[in-house]
This record gives C-alpha cells, structure tokens and sequence, in this order.
C-alpha cells in the first residue's frame, strides 16, 4: 500500500510523486510505500500549521483538553490494530507493541490533556515598588517535531501531544523506516474533531524531508529524538537560526550490580532491560559491571535465561526478540559483535544470525552478551543500539564509577543496591539525567527526561515539555 502525507487535515501524495519502499522486518520484503517528500510538501504543511495557528493558539484549553483527551481514547479503541501496525513495520513482538508501545501514546495524549489545564504560572508583588509582575507562557508558533523508529508512535506522540497541547501547530516527521503507525494517526486525528492544520504529518528522508523542516525559517522550534551525529547536525543548522532546540540523542547506560542487592529481581529486570525491543532503546542497560564477589554465580545465570529467550516472528505470542528494524542495522550491529571478538571480547552466548522458519530473510538476530575485559573497547565505548550487552566484573565503588561515567554519554544509568549511603553517593555521581535504583524504566510522566554530554540538550516530559514548546514573557505593571 501506499501511505500519504497528512495536511491541513487531509491526506496527500507528495508533490513530487516520489516514493521509498517500505520494508518489513519480520521477512525482509517490501510491503508499501511512502512518500519522500520535498521542500515544497514541508512548506504546504508549514502554511497550513501557520493558517491554523492563530484559532488554534487562542482555543480554550478545556477544548484543546477534550481533544486530546478524546484521541487518547480513539488509540486505545483502536489497540489491536495499531499494535499489529507497528509490529509489522517495526519487527517487535507484537505482545510489546500491545502492552507497552500503543498504551504508551494513549497515555501520553491523556497526559497532556490534563496538563495543559493545570499549567500555570507566576505573579510577583514587589512590596513597596507598588509593582506587580506576572509571567506569560504563550504558544512558540509552528514548531517542528522529528521521531525515531524505535519506539515508533510512543515518541512520536511525545512530543506533539504536549505541542498542541500548549497552542502550538506542528509540522512532523516520523521516521522513514516505520511511518506506518504515523500514518493511521490520521484517521484518529479527523475522527477526534483536531482542526486542520494543527497537526500535518509528512514523510520522508531526514536528509531531505527533515532537513527542510530544520532549516525552515518559519518554523520556530525542533523536537528531535535519534542519534547523536544527526543531532549535532540539526543544532548547527538550527542554532544561529535561533531556533528553540529540544535534542534526545544516544546513550551508552551503565548497569552497575552490587552484591546485597535483591538478586533475583535484579536479574529478571537485568534480561529485560538488556534486550527488550531487541535491545533498540535508548534507555537499556548496555554496559554490565557485577561487583567481583557475585560475578560468576550471575555469568552463569545471567547466561542461562539469556539463552532461554526465543527469537522469532513478531507475530506469535511466547515471542521474546522479534526482528531487528532494518537490515543496514542488522549488519551494523554485527560489525560490533565483530569488533568485539577482535579486542578480545569473549562471546558467552549469541552473536549469530537466526533464521525463522518460512521468514528466512527477516532480520533475526540471537541476544548476544559478551565478556571484555576492560572498558576501554569499542563495543563499550560506542552506542551499538541491538540486542548486545558487555559484562564485566568490579572490585570498588570508585572503580565503577569511574568507568560509568567514563563514556561520551549520559541518558541513564541503574544501579542495583540496598546500601542506601551508597545510593546517595552513587545517585550524585553518576554523569546521566535518569538514574534507577532497583529498578529499570520504571517512568512517571510528570517527571523531566533527557540526558547530558553527548546524550541530549533539554529535557522532555510533564511541565518540562510545556515549558519547551512556550515562550515566556514577563509583564510588569506599577500601580
């Protein structure tokens, strides 16, 4: 099939006619198309954000609440066939699409519905200067949101909800690889009463399609979430335009087990939060360090339930590693495994293809651990974003903390403890925006997300997202 662009309310082949194939992970095979717009499609949906605007900026937040509040339920209406859309376009089990990544969306409509009324700001008597001041938070303008392909609708919908939540009208890009579920929202937009123009989707290349949002002149704001390279790259485009830049880019997460944690909870969490979504999150625990008096009971176990998870087709239920995204990402992540061995990395498990009967040419990969010996490789020292981990023992507090922090980036680390100086001292320390402690991806909406270093600028998430996507302005009058 092939899927449209969304603007000004309705749905539009690019202007070009020009078109991408779009893969299915699960068996390699092209099952649709999707626009590769140009600049002149961007500026079709930047014209009709800027006509909606002004309606749209002075629209009652009780109405801009309802709406969002009502596409939150058209999303959970519409679960089972969302969740096998993104499956199919993504390679996840569908079980993860069902539980986490569609409720997800929902949830972050819903929040941000109810956010936006209870937004406030502040007033400032000056006692007597007969002054009173108060702070404005008004809408940006139109603002331009771009999305990875990870956690296709999740993030998508992470960033525009709390966009038009705030008045803003946007011009979105998700990404190229997985549309489809960006693609359906569509319907879910019209059906929920959103007018048009508040929020057009267009599809395409980052090199093309999103570089003509960054570059936009019109378009005040950039909410990008991929990796860090590209991010480095839209903030010299967008920077001495002024623009303002909200950027959630890569991560290489330290796991740090000591040995009074509660250890089987620690390793049931630690499978997860190595190899959930195959690994394709920005948040997993990568880089394993085990404090040296437990490391070969966890080796062994950790090892035993790893080889236990079952690859296979999305689509079957008892499904624990479905397929990777693409295949330019299979072989990228294989060249790590490969990387590895070279600097001595010892394969305890994995690190080969898989193929699934009567999907031979899917993208399958088997979870991989590998045991290095100092932190120092590559493998544990660049973001290789696939079902790959690194174990490694320590003997120190300070020995692990300086190789935590010893990386270019700092999204999240976890740490695994019940020493609670010790959870002080290491919650201070660590260099990442997102600490857990016994526990992994454990998310309250209403908190700020993002990273520092090379991992992001800004942060993304309840009152913090609202404050992104509006201008402050102070009033002062004397009385």
């Amino acid at each position: 099939m092939k899927i449209q662009n969304y603007i000004n309310g309705q749905f539009l082949p690019p202007v070009a006619d020009g078109w991408i194939d779009n893969y299915c992970p699960a068996n390699g095979e092209v099952y649709g198309q999707i626009p590769n717009s140009s600049k002149e499609d961007v500026e079709s949906a930047y014209m009709a954000a800027k006509s909606a605007f002004p309606t749209w900026s002075q629209t009652t937040l009780e109405a801009r609440s309802r709406i969002l509040i009502k596409i939150s339920e058209l999303l959970e209406a519409n679960l089972q066939r969302f969740a096998e859309a993104e499956s199919k376009d993504n390679g996840k089990p569908i079980s993860l699409a069902k539980t986490i990544d569609i409720p997800r969306a929902a949830s972050n409509f819903r929040f941000f519905g109810n956010a936006i009324t209870q937004f406030a700001s502040e007033s400032h008597e000056s006692i007597g200067l007969n002054a009173i001041n108060y702070t404005l938070r008004q809408p940006i303008g139109v603002v331009g949101c771009i999305s990875p392909w990870n956690l296709p609708l999740y993030l998508f919908t992470w960033k525009i909800a709390p966009a038009i939540a705030a008045g803003n009208c946007v011009v979105a890009k998700p990404s190229e690889i997985t549309p489809m579920t960006a693609y359906l929202l569509g319907d879910i937009l019209k059906e929920a009463g959103l007018p048009k123009g508040v929020l057009n989707i267009v599809h395409g290349l980052g090199t093309s399609t999103g570089q003509a949002i960054v570059e936009h002149p019109g378009i005040k704001a950039i909410s990008f979430t991929g990796g860090t390279a590209t991010g480095a790259h839209i903030a010299r485009v967008a920077a001495p335009m002024f623009k303002k830049l909200s950027l959630e880019l890569g991560g290489k997460n330290p796991n740090i087990i000591f040995a009074d944690c509660d250890y089987d909870d620690m390793l049931e969490t630690t499978v997860r939060s190595s190899f959930a979504n195959q690994g394709q999150i920005c948040l997993c625990g990568s880089r394993i360090f085990i404090e040296a008096s437990i490391y070969e009971k966890f080796k062994t176990d950790f090892v035993t339930k790893v080889k236990a998870l079952k690859v296979g087709h999305p689509s079957e239920e008892d499904t624990n590693i479905g397929a990777l995204v693409s295949k330019p990402h299979l072989e990228k992540v294989m060249e790590y495994i490969e990387i590895a061995k070279q600097e001595n990395g010892k394969i305890l498990c994995g690190g080969n293809r898989v193929t699934v009967e009567d999907y031979e040419n899917g993208y399958y990969l088997q979870p991989t651990v590998i045991e290095v010996e100092t932190d120092e490789c590559r493998i544990n020292q660049e973001e290789v974003f696939g079902p790959v981990v690194t174990i490694m023992p320590f003997h120190t507090e300070e020995e692990v903390l300086k190789m935590a922090n010893k990386v270019k980036y700092g999204l999240s680390a976890t740490l695994w403890t019940n020493n609670l100086k010790r959870t002080m001292r290491m919650s201070n320390q660590l260099q990442s925006g997102i600490v857990w402690i016994n526990t992994w991806m454990m998310r309250d909406l209403r908190t700020p997300f993002g990273g520092v270093k090379a991992s992001g600028v800004g942060r993304e998430g309840g009152f913090e997202a609202l404050r992104f996507f509006t201008e402050t302005k102070n009033v002062c009058i004397k009385y």
